[in-house]
């Protein structure tokens, strides 16, 4: 997959948009570094020290190790609520709106 090798060199970041978020927790399963279910029932991205960031449409970086199980994360959400842009263009590689 062409987009795949050409992502894989580039920084990368996910957001969460929790207004599709449906809680069923498959991002947190697949990279729980990266994704947490918080109280009210919603998937957030993690920051630095593992902190939630709530703010709306709050991005963390993509570490490289993880970026199949953030890949698989967009691709099983059934919510289609994942969105991992490059940094560089803010382009949507995966997700919703990756074209």
């Amino acid at each position: 997959m062409q987009q795949e090798a050409a992502a894989v060199d580039e920084a990368l970041e996910v957001w969460i948009d929790q207004d599709l978020c449906t809680g069923d927790g498959i991002c947190a399963q697949y990279a729980p570094e990266v994704f947490e279910l918080d109280i009210d029932g919603l998937a957030y991205v993690k920051g630095a020290g593992d902190e939630l960031l709530q703010d709306k449409g709050a991005t963390t970086p993509v570490p490289l190790p993880l970026l199949t199980d953030v890949v698989d994360s967009a691709k099983e959400c059934p919510g289609e609520c994942i969105h991992v842009r490059r940094v560089s263009d803010s382009v949507e590689v995966y997700g919703p709106d990756a074209e």
